[in-house]
């Protein structure tokens, strides 16, 4: 079985207040976008995968080529120690993280504590950005729950797949849903959320959040990944101030969207610009060329930008 994990943005990102627990509660809203995506391939026991050849093709085999991150092989393999999951990843910067610790290979775990399920094969092409704050390690964690129930026929709702997702990651669960959708506590309350007659587009055409009404408010979205910044989450929140807005988020996005350059907010680009003005610079050019709202995703570096139509 083969899918597309697509990546996410960030309308909005409130930090609300510090959590007993140490995670914080935030308020956002999530949007799709699917022009950004990794493949992933999960095939069980000894089955044929339709991938792998392409991998060692394009990457070379998992000892051979290295990439252009601190010599970071662009291929690697393991086994879990007990023998029930191999995982391949492949990533053209390299991939200096653990495989059998991948989000993918934990999505497998987790189900498996509780339906024993049959030893799988798991191939990971990583085409999505990484520490750029559109959630691709949470959307393969997610789409490799969703891969496994059908596979194996689990029977779990959406529900009971974002159960298992959100054990993951904050915002994995909302890749279960993968539409628009405000998220609350640690990002894994999710509410869908309509935006009324408003249309958001992304560059291919395709329509990622609101619903048609013919008044013509439509708006395309176009995201920007940096090349050579990658931003950890942790260093993100070290220095955020939390506090609750006079303005709730619901209540700024039922605004015009002239009206979000100054109300709609992400409370990470404070830190985050401080320490890299580059990408303060990069949003001040999207709104000089034209964009009626423009953003930093996530805890960055990725921003994006709406024009419209």
């Amino acid at each position: 079985m083969i899918s597309y994990p697509n990546v996410k943005v960030n309308l909005g990102l409130n930090v609300l207040r510090k959590r007993p627990d140490g995670y914080h509660d935030l308020e956002t809203l999530f949007l799709p976008y699917h022009e950004i995506h990794d493949v992933l391939e999960i095939v069980s026991g000894d089955d044929y995968s339709r991938t792998s050849a392409g991998l060692i093709a394009r990457y070379g085999h998992p000892d051979g080529l290295c990439g252009d991150s601190d010599d970071a092989p662009q291929l690697v393999q393991s086994v879990s120690p007990d023998g029930k999951v191999m995982v391949t990843i492949a990533r053209k910067e390299g991939v200096d993280w653990e495989p059998i610790e991948d989000l993918c290979v934990k999505a497998y775990r987790a189900l498996d504590a509780d339906f024993d399920l049959p030893p799988v094969k798991i191939y990971l092409e990583k085409l999505s950005p990484v520490g750029a704050g559109l959630g691709g390690g949470s959307a393969d964690a997610a789409f490799a729950v969703r891969m496994l129930d059908g596979m194996f026929s689990l029977g779990l709702d959406d529900s009971g797949m974002a159960g298992y997702a959100s054990s993951l990651g904050s915002d994995c669960a909302f890749f279960i849903y993968n539409k628009a959708m405000t998220g609350e506590g640690r990002g894994e309350i999710l509410t869908p959320f309509s935006l009324g007659g408003m249309e958001i587009l992304d560059t291919e055409g395709n329509l990622l959040a609101g619903e048609p009404d013919g008044t013509g408010n439509v708006f395309e979205l176009k995201v920007i990944v940096p090349e050579g910044i990658s931003v950890s989450t942790a260093d993100a929140y070290r220095g955020i101030v939390p506090s609750v807005p006079e303005t709730s988020l619901q209540e700024v996005l039922s605004m015009p969207v002239e009206s979000w350059k100054e109300n709609l907010k992400n409370d990470f680009e404070s830190t985050v610009f401080a320490k890299y003005p580059q990408l303060e610079a990069i949003k001040r050019s999207l709104y000089d060329s034209g964009a009626v709202y423009a953003s930093m995703s996530g805890s960055g570096s990725a921003l994006f930008a709406l024009y419209r139509k």
